[in-house]
């Protein structure tokens, strides 16, 4: 059996409005999908990325930098997809 892996990546908010509910919520449909925990904090506050209402209470506004964190067997391939979602500037496209 495998160990959990943990992996921390730094993600900056690219939408010029923020991590508004649009956004938000694609983060957490996207996060989801992992069986991994995966995390956002940014300012000494964390948040549970699958879980919508955690991340608007971030409130992250535009260029805040984030960071990632997702620990369990999925964990790298949770944070590659996050990471590659918070590049663009507009989360709100639909998938």
């Amino acid at each position: 059996m495998t160990s959990p892996l943990t992996v921390s990546r730094p993600v900056r908010v690219m939408d010029n409005l923020g991590l508004h509910a649009r956004p938000a919520a694609k983060v957490a449909r996207t996060a989801r999908q992992f069986q991994s925990d995966i995390f956002l904090s940014w300012r000494g506050v964390s948040a549970d990325a699958k879980n919508i209402l955690d991340i608007l209470f971030l409130s992250a506004p535009h260029n805040a930098c984030l960071t990632l964190l997702c620990s369990g067997n999925d964990a790298s391939e949770a944070a590659e997809s996050l990471a590659r979602l918070f590049q663009h500037p507009l989360l709100t496209e639909s998938s």
